[in-house]
């Protein structure tokens, strides 16, 4: 679904791209590393692991990826998107199975300030212990997405997500709280 999202994304400027909570970068680093866009496109991942992050920087190093930037910060704080936002493709992968379930439609609601627009967001949900993803598409179509993919196999525990931003984006508010994970191992920065 990322190379989906690059491949829709506005040929007529550089293609801005944000991870939150980017983890070691896979999803992202995987998805550049061949994509013929991929000199087109210019990376934040944010991770608050300082392990995950230098895992990352050395991933798209490797990768020749050089417009990728990894900042160890805490993707939870709308601080951590300034200069990245706004952004054409969007990630909020293994986030919303590590709130508050009354969080999530928050989250949703302040994905516009992180989007350029027609911007698509990837996400992830694990459908285990309740399937909450009814309510996720619910949330998305409130906060003026519309749905462009859903892969949910009967067979696998998680489900993944693309949802187009329909609306008008938002202007990125800085010193916001977006979110807090449930068990942070990690003190914020």
């Amino acid at each position: 679904m990322v190379a989906d999202a690059l491949d829709q994304a506005p040929r007529r400027r550089p293609v801005r791209l944000i991870s939150v909570c980017a983890g070691q970068g896979r999803d992202v680093i995987g998805a550049l590393a061949f994509h013929p866009r991929r000199r087109d496109v210019s990376a934040r991942l944010v991770e608050l692991d300082p392990r995950n992050a230098e895992l990352a920087r050395h991933r798209a190093a490797a990768a020749g990826l050089d417009r990728v930037e990894v900042v160890t910060a805490d993707a939870g704080r709308s601080d951590a998107y300034i200069g990245a936002a706004p952004a054409e493709v969007v990630l909020v992968c293994g986030v919303f199975g590590n709130v508050r379930d009354a969080e999530i439609p928050c989250i949703i609601e302040q994905l516009p300030r992180l989007c350029a627009e027609g911007a698509t967001v990837v996400w992830t949900r694990n459908r285990e212990p309740v399937d909450d993803v009814t309510r996720v598409r619910k949330w998305f179509a409130a906060a003026g997405f519309g749905e462009v993919d859903l892969v949910a196999p009967d067979d696998v525990a998680f489900v993944v997500g693309a949802h187009r931003l329909l609306g008008v984006p938002s202007r990125l508010v800085p010193g916001v709280r977006l979110f807090e994970f449930l068990d942070e191992q990690l003190p914020t920065r």
